[in-house]
């Protein structure tokens, strides 16, 4: 079965060498794993359509209009193809739970074209990261279903990066950009899940993630540096972000 923009949604006798996806044969926890697994990426990718679909207000010409827009039918490809396996296996809709989740924990709005790119470049980054270690999953569907997303999502945030960059430099108001960065990188660290919990060992275990989000951060913290750097930005006391990071992740001094 196809979804929209051509993601395709792996049916029961399309997965697993045996030909059984069903989740009500596997473990009760295994099943409610996976169920919140698709719950939180359904929240992610319906949130990232509304954050790009309010930035549209801001974006100065037809290329970035038609970006934007492109990448804004992407998100919503990708909330479609998750609802639709959600609904297949767990038999009902996931919409209600997701419009309740944005409707007691909205995603911030972008408030200016400067903020729209530094988001697609740290809170789509994040997802990225935190979606490639679902790559491998022990669950046949989500595991196709990840695999597309992953490869439609390459470009994003290089993209993202290629717009916030120059603009982050050119902002005269350095508290403001500094405010904007530390926002954005907050929201694309949350993305990324609790390091070391007992929630991540037990996926693991399972085959349904390859990796604790401890290295997932790690991972992302490299990866953003030197555009952090590049864009004249700072890492403030990682204390200051309010988020729970790896105790031995090696964070960049302040002012780096």
């Amino acid at each position: 079965m196809t979804g929209a923009g051509g993601i395709v949604i792996i049916g029961p006798r399309m997965g697993s060498p045996n030909g059984d996806d069903s989740l009500s044969n596997r473990e009760p926890r295994y099943r409610d794993t996976v169920i919140r697994m698709m719950r939180s990426q359904a929240y992610r990718e319906l949130s990232a359509a509304q954050l790009f679909g309010h930035g549209l207000q801001y974006v100065p010409d037809l290329e970035a209009l038609e970006f934007i827009g492109g990448h804004i039918r992407e998100e919503t490809e990708h909330y479609r193809a998750v609802a639709d396996i959600y609904r297949e296996h767990v038999g009902e809709s996931i919409e209600p739970w997701v419009r309740e989740r944005l409707a007691s924990k909205p995603i911030p709005m972008a408030e200016s074209y400067l903020e729209l790119a530094v988001a697609q470049w740290l809170y789509d980054r994040g997802g990225f990261w935190q979606l490639r270690e679902y790559l491998d999953s022990s669950w046949a569907p989500y595991r196709a279903i990840v695999a597309q997303i992953v490869a439609q999502e390459v470009g994003h945030q290089g993209h993202g990066e290629g717009i916030a960059v120059p603009l982050c430099r050119a902002e005269p108001d350095r508290e403001r950009v500094q405010s904007i960065f530390e926002k954005w990188l907050r929201l694309g660290l949350l993305c990324l899940g609790r390091p070391g919990s007992e929630g991540n060992r037990y996926a693991i275990a399972v085959g349904l993630k390859r990796r604790d989000s401890a290295e997932c951060i790690k991972d992302y913290v490299r990866d953003i540096l030197p555009a952090v750097r590049e864009a004249g930005l700072r890492f403030s006391p990682k204390e200051s972000l309010g988020v729970e990071l790896p105790a031995d992740l090696d964070w960049p001094a302040a002012g780096c």
